[in-house]
């Protein structure tokens, strides 16, 4: 025993010592990263911390949020505001009109036909247009409403705009254009549009002719018209039945669109055949609800058309004689009798064939020594019948379906 302790005390320090096992490397930890060791990609160097940018958009969705709070706050208090405004102009207005004698005057309508500048339009219309009485009552049923709607207006009682778009139907030449013309001047002087100019269109400036190219051109003249009237010329044209893919359709959208939503600053007119107009209006109900005044154009009589030539040669200074009277209207008979007759457009190349059937005359016999060669006022203004029976023989000579001026 006393031998074992000896040995044992002899011995080597590091003898004594059990022999360290080698640890496994942490394959695991280096394997997943940030399982189970505590270390993930935004404590690592080069990591990303998004805790700044995501506090950063957190305020600006909270900024936001209260920009479109403030927004709803002052709508609503604007709306509540014109609510307001418009119950204690109500209140106003129905105080006014309870002490309002019944026999408070607003004005006779001769002072606003005259002050307004309506009569005057429609003298012009009654001067410039031969006949056509259905429709100038039309116009002057249109006018009187817009006389009586402004006096309401002036003792406060409450009006709207009437709906003013129209459809002119009839034959070329029968004055659609001119009667156009005027009633644009007629909402102009009441009020009713800003300037009343005539912007005159047909399909071809209305409808592209490929795919993107119909709404700008459709838009572009309808600006032209804004403050106005816009004349819509054979209007049928614009629906092609067809063709389902006609890009007429797409200007039509358009064109009701406008007619509704700018009813005070545009009005629509649409003119051409009556029998093709019903038609059309049956492919497009929304346009025939949308138009309240329908105003028939009827052909002129033999009588009237003499009557307009006179009024043609009176604007251009120029006098027939009752015998060339006789001859123009023997024209007129038989150009009746013949396709493509245009009414008064008819009358005014007639007119003009005349004007240069006198010029010719009168030349050769200054040229031929007529009176010294001397040409008198007389002669620069008269208009004879051997001036219209040049025409009436060419008619006569002519096949019964020739085409002719």
């Amino acid at each position: 025993m006393n031998k074992l302790l000896i040995a044992l005390a002899l011995a080597p320090a590091a003898a004594l010592v059990a022999p360290s096992v080698p640890r496994a490397p942490a394959t695991v930890a280096q394997a997943n990263p940030g399982i189970g060791t505590g270390q993930g990609p935004s404590l690592e160097w080069g990591g990303s911390d998004t805790t700044t940018g995501g506090a950063k958009k957190l305020s600006e969705a909270l900024e936001e949020a209260d920009i479109e709070r403030k927004k709803a706050v002052e709508e609503a208090e604007r709306r509540a505001k014109w609510q307001e405004q418009e119950r204690e102009e109500k209140l106003r207005k129905v105080a006014f009109m309870k002490e309002m004698p019944d026999d408070t005057p607003a004005g006779s309508v001769s002072d606003y036909m005259y002050k307004e500048g309506v009569k005057d339009q429609l003298d012009k219309l009654d001067y410039d247009l031969v006949g056509l009485l259905p429709v100038k009552q039309r116009v002057r049923e249109i006018a009187a409403l817009l006389v009586l709607d402004k006096m309401r207006r002036k003792l406060g009682f409450d009006t709207a705009v009437p709906s003013l778009h129209m459809c002119f139907t009839g034959a070329p030449g029968t004055g659609k254009t001119t009667v156009a013309v005027r009633m644009g001047q007629i909402l102009a002087k009441m009020g009713y549009c800003r300037s009343g100019h005539v912007v005159v269109a047909t399909r071809d400036d209305l409808v592209g002719q490929y795919v993107g190219h119909t709404a700008p051109k459709t838009k572009e003249v309808i600006k032209q018209a804004l403050g106005g009237v816009l004349l819509v010329d054979e209007a049928y044209y614009l629906y092609n039945a067809a063709n389902d893919r006609d890009y007429g359709q797409e200007s039509i959208e358009i064109l009701l669109t406008f007619m509704e939503n700018n009813r005070e600053d545009l009005v629509v007119v649409l003119a051409g055949y009556k029998d093709r107009m019903d038609k059309f209006f049956s492919f497009i109900p929304g346009m025939s609800s949308r138009i309240g005044n329908h105003i028939d154009f009827p052909n002129y009589e033999v009588d009237e058309l003499f009557e307009i030539s006179k009024v043609m040669s009176r604007d251009l200074d120029y006098e027939m004689t009752d015998e060339a009277g006789d001859v123009f209207k023997k024209y007129i008979e038989r150009r009746m009798a013949m396709p493509f007759f245009s009414n008064a457009r008819t009358v005014r190349n007639a007119m003009d064939r005349a004007r240069m059937n006198a010029a010719i005359r009168v030349f050769d016999q200054a040229i031929a020594g007529a009176n010294g060669g001397d040409v008198g006022a007389e002669d620069l203004k008269a208009i004879t019948a051997d001036d219209f029976q040049v025409i009436l023989d060419e008619a006569l000579a002519a096949e019964d379906d020739a085409i002719l001026a």
